[in-house]
């Protein structure tokens, strides 16, 4: 889920957004409380507070938002710019290398800690090295995963949008091709964005008729739904760039003004981060009630699952859009987010998405606790500090010499 620390001296078009470190290391965070929340218990109880508490797993479409909108980046400034393609090949290697060790070392300790009767079962190590458990289709563990990778469905999604993300980026680039000026693909990127957004929906219908096949919430076209709104990002990044380099047929701006309606409306979006996070807050709150389902145990209906992937959107784009188009060294927002407190976690934050199930049930076997018996703070005080210290560890032992090996990549 992580993509190493993103960087950006400048937000509309340069090569780094470091303040969207700080928005990841949220996200890993929210998802490790609602982890936490629901094995204590906090997350089932009666009440309001109950329900926010089980929420929490908002932070994936989070997650969701900046792949899309981090790995779409250069594809968006080929169609809107006409810049030189990443290269395929590299592209995917560079994936590979962030996503794929780190992850088999997890897989291989919550394997030895609490499924050894599967440790010389070659498929059971085919399907979870190569994050394929999501497409399994009569698995041996309950759940969505064996015990302490449960959270891995969503990696496994990640990885199939890295693996499809250049033939999608192929399709939209058709479908701007016909465009003269720069805004003209951009809006063409967008209407295509769009149709992703809308196959979602209609992905999740077929779901749920003619009969419910929940394995199908699972897969990529669910959450193109999630992808889609980060990849607008990109191109919204890159129509301002258009308009900030006078690349304009006829540009009234100038080179360099950045006065058009993209680069207007990126700064307003900026200047309005408050607004934005306080509709997120509000969409939250009503995915907090029965309107998404019921607590922990899925989607009940199809209404209840359209309900989630709207308000869910709405939560992710509201607070990823303002930081995203902020400037990290002009603006409070920016300084914050791309500050070193919040780019530390950032950088650690795959480590966190990884190893939490690891921690939260080697605490609770560790201190002898049963599931939903209670304690809510003091064990979320543990598990996070014990999995912020594996985090760390991955980072600077695996992590971190992965990335300089990533860089020789071309």
């Amino acid at each position: 889920m992580n993509h190493g620390p993103v960087t950006n001296d400048r937000p509309f078009g340069g090569d780094r957004l470091p303040a969207l470190d700080g928005v990841r290391a949220i996200a890993a965070f929210v998802v490790l409380l609602y982890h936490v929340a629901m094995e204590s218990g906090a997350g089932l109880a009666e009440g309001f507070f109950g329900g926010v508490l089980a929420r929490g797993d908002v932070g994936v479409p989070i997650f969701f938002v900046l792949s899309g909108l981090l790995l779409y980046r250069p594809w968006a400034a080929r169609a809107v710019l006409g810049v030189e393609p990443p290269r395929v090949r590299a592209y995917l290697w560079k994936r590979v290398l962030r996503i794929l060790p780190a992850y088999w070392i997890v897989v291989v300790v919550a394997l030895a800690l609490w499924s050894r009767d599967r440790l010389d079962d070659v498929w059971t190590w085919v399907q979870l090295l190569l994050l394929g458990q999501n497409y399994v289709p009569d698995p041996w563990w309950g759940g969505l995963g064996p015990r302490g990778l449960a959270q891995m469905w969503s990696l496994s999604v990640e990885m199939a949008f890295y693996l499809t993300l250049p033939l999608m980026a192929w399709v939209l680039g058709r479908c701007a091709a016909g465009a003269v000026s720069p805004s003209g693909r951009a809006k063409r990127l967008l209407a295509g964005l769009g149709v992703f957004a809308l196959l979602g929906y209609v992905w999740t219908y077929f779901a749920f008729h003619p009969v419910y096949r929940p394995e199908m919430n699972v897969w990529l076209p669910r959450a193109w739904t999630y992808f889609a709104a980060g990849m607008a990002l990109a191109v919204l990044l890159a129509w301002v760039r258009s308009e900030r380099d006078g690349h304009e047929d006829g540009d009234r701006h100038g080179a360099g003004g950045g006065d058009g309606p993209a680069g207007r409306f990126a700064r307003g979006l900026a200047a309005s981060w408050g607004t934005c996070w306080v509709i997120a807050a509000m969409a939250y709150a009503i995915a907090s009630t029965p309107v998404t389902g019921k607590r922990f145990f899925g989607e009940e209906t199809l209404w209840t699952a359209w309900f989630e992937l709207v308000l869910y959107t709405v939560v992710a784009l509201a607070l990823v859009a303002p930081v995203a188009v902020a400037d990290a060294r002009d603006s409070a927002l920016g300084r914050f987010f791309g500050g070193p407190v919040m780019r530390f976690l950032g950088e650690v934050s795959y480590g966190v998405f990884l190893w939490q199930f690891v921690v939260l049930y080697a605490w609770y076997e560790l201190t002898g606790q049963r599931p939903w018996t209670g304690n809510f703070p003091l064990n979320l005080l543990a598990v996070a500090g014990l999995t912020l210290l594996l985090a760390t560890l991955t980072h600077r032992l695996v992590e971190r010499p992965l990335q300089r090996l990533r860089g020789l990549v071309r």
